[in-house]
């Protein structure tokens, strides 16, 4: 139906298989495995499933940066999960994360394992685990760090599934939907701006998990790589979210984590699995 014509929802909704765009052979309204599939396991205490978007990218990145500053206790095999061939749904990862989304991580350093999903979680298992690094130990500072980690994970459904699946995936564009998740991207991105202004970083001049948190979603979006919707968004009139973007961008573990569960690209840019840091050339 059009938007031209409007829409009158019915008095019970229906799963239309056919409905939903670009991944709509993957979305459904229920949860649980849909096939038998073990995980693999690989020989390293941190075993991570996942694939390079946003959300697994900011896991990528923790464990690259704590490796980088000598944290062994979190070497790491990554394995690749292909959502759009439906791995999410498999027995083996259901176990780790019932909400069949990567990325999930499984720590097989205590007995018996343990599983933690949500990317944010994920974060904060790993900072904790090494000894609280790039998570401040004062009390304000950390309260800081987690709020905007905690604002990342609350607005990326306004980035990702709405603007995202409006502007980019949907089978028509509508105007409205796009509009109003339009003015909510770039309202999320006056926010950054305006606390950017005066801060090297997210909470001062302090690298933390909210840094890796916010970045592969806002930086993405910045350098227009996210959704193609930066001329449109007219991303390079927030000057203090490119200058932080960048500088982020520097770091060789952002870098490296990028790359990370990444099968598309420039084949020298691909990481699809990663078992040693020598896979990273």
């Amino acid at each position: 139906m059009s938007e031209e014509e409007g829409y009158v929802p019915p008095n019970v909704w229906t799963w239309d298989k056919e409905s939903g765009g670009r991944f709509a052979n993957i979305n459904r309204p229920m949860a649980g495995q849909t096939h038998d599939k073990d995980l693999p396991v690989g020989e390293h205490p941190i075993q991570l499933y996942s694939l390079a978007t946003p959300n697994g990218v900011k896991v990528t990145v923790m464990l690259e940066e704590l490796l980088a500053i000598g944290k062994s206790e979190v070497e790491y095999d990554a394995y690749l999960i292909n959502i759009q061939e439906g791995h999410q749904f498999g027995s083996g990862f259901v176990d780790a994360n019932p909400n069949s989304k990567i990325p999930a991580m499984v720590d097989h350093s205590s007995d018996p394992a343990v599983r933690i999903f949500e990317s944010g979680a994920i974060l904060v298992y790993l900072a904790e685990k090494c000894g609280n690094a790039f998570y401040p130990e004062d009390p304000a500072k950390r309260a800081e760090c987690l709020s905007w980690t905690f604002w990342q994970m609350a607005s990326a459904p306004y980035l990702g599934g709405g603007f995202g699946h409006f502007y980019a995936y949907a089978p028509e564009k509508l105007e409205y939907p796009i509009n109003r998740f339009a003015m909510e991207v770039k309202r999320q991105l006056d926010v950054l701006d305006r606390n950017l202004a005066d801060r090297e970083y997210m909470i001062g001049d302090e690298y933390t998990i909210a840094d890796m948190a916010i970045y592969p979603w806002y930086g993405a979006l910045a350098l227009g790589l996210l959704y193609g919707g930066g001329e449109f968004l007219e991303v390079k009139s927030y000057e203090n979210v490119l200058r932080w973007t960048e500088k982020v961008g520097e770091r060789v573990p952002v870098q490296r984590g990028r790359r990370v569960n990444r099968p598309w690209g420039p084949e020298e840019e691909q990481v699809p699995e990663r078992h040693s840091a020598d896979d990273i050339k």
